[in-house]
């Protein structure tokens, strides 16, 4: 029994602790050998990252997006399939968000808002959800199928912000004529920061209720665990898959649509951020629990915010910080391998 519970705690927080630690011991070797000093470089990210109120706010807007992107990783996860989609469905949600603002008769702010929010919800439910169809109904693997899906988004949206949906004002960058500054979700109050953060933080509450105190939760976890087991169980494999990818999909849409409804205004290449991708990260650091979400799309969200502050201070390019996540996404992947080798001896000798 104590080392079940100790296997439990070393798995759901020591091993994560201990990639992130690795990852910032190589990281820092690899910042000495450029000639920069590691601890000038960590002290100016906790500087950028949650130094200061105005940094904090900066992190925390950076952190809302994470949440739900990182959430079209996490609930595929617990059902055993790996979504890497999650960049392509942000896009076209915030795109389907943009078209439905411009479509929309004038009609109060709250009317337009939750009709871009049902837009970017089910555009990128239902782009996710080809992924969970292909591998269903074709046995195609959903981790490559989303990846590719995602270019296949990508080139979509350039196609129609560049093409068909380009406003002629718009120049040198082009973008989709402006929702409007009515049409624009606020700041919460006493916060420079917009409501997105509301929003992802209940979005990752709810599905970890969904998950984790619902007979579809349940259901879905068996599915994830053992899907022979449970298909003789007579639980609709179909059924769950189609659906933990439309919701994963739906968050990530969602995200897209804060974006360019807090954010951006209108919809251009700056949407296209690179949040799906580290959403990936802060999936698989998180180990795809909602809750654990909101704490690691902070701590990624800071990582990001300092970016900034290290080219400014030590001349570092502004993508130093990605160099970091991609240590931390391999020290992850390593330590699953490592947690896999923990059990295997326990497993073996029941």
């Amino acid at each position: 029994m104590q080392r079940a519970v100790y296997q439990g705690i070393l798995t759901g927080l020591l091993l994560p602790l201990g990639a992130l630690g690795v990852s910032l011991l190589l990281f820092g070797i690899l910042l000495a050998c450029a000639g920069t000093s590691p601890f000038s470089a960590y002290n100016l990210m906790y500087v950028g990252g949650f130094g200061t109120w105005f940094s904090w706010q900066n992190t925390l807007q950076r952190a809302a997006p994470l949440m739900l992107t990182a959430l079209c990783t996490a609930i595929p996860a617990q059902m055993g399939l790996v979504i890497i989609g999650g960049e392509g469905a942000l896009v076209l949600g915030g795109l389907g968000a943009v078209m439905m603002a411009l479509s929309m008769p004038a009609t109060a702010p709250w009317g337009v808002q939750l009709a871009m929010a049902l837009a970017g919800l089910t555009l990128g439910g239902l782009w996710i959800l080809v992924a969970g169809a292909l591998r269903h109904y074709r046995g195609v693997n959903e981790t490559i199928s989303s990846l590719l899906l995602t270019y296949i988004a990508i080139a979509v949206f350039h196609h129609l912000v560049e093409g068909p949906m380009r406003d002629p004002a718009s120049l040198n960058k082009p973008s989709t004529a402006a929702i409007g500054d009515s049409n624009m979700l606020g700041t919460l109050p006493g916060m420079d920061v917009h409501w997105g953060l509301l929003y992802g933080v209940l979005a990752c509450v709810l599905l970890y209720v969904l998950m984790s105190r619902t007979v579809f939760g349940f259901a879905a976890r068996i599915a994830g665990g053992n899907a022979r087991a449970a298909q003789l169980s007579g639980l609709p494999l179909g059924r769950l898959m189609l659906t933990g990818c439309f919701l994963a999909g739906a968050a990530a849409g969602l995200a897209g649509m804060l974006e360019v409804a807090a954010v951006h205004g209108r919809a251009n290449a700056s949407l296209i951020a690179g949040y799906g991708y580290t959403g990936i990260l802060v999936a698989f650091l998180a180990r795809q629990h909602p809750l654990a979400i909101i704490l690691v799309a902070i701590l990624l969200g800071g990582i990001g915010a300092s970016g900034g502050l290290l080219q400014r201070r030590l001349g570092l390019p502004d993508a130093t910080v990605l160099v970091l996540q991609g240590i931390l996404f391999l020290a992850i992947l390593a330590s699953e391998t490592l947690r896999e080798r923990w059990q295997r001896p326990e497993r073996i000798a029941t």
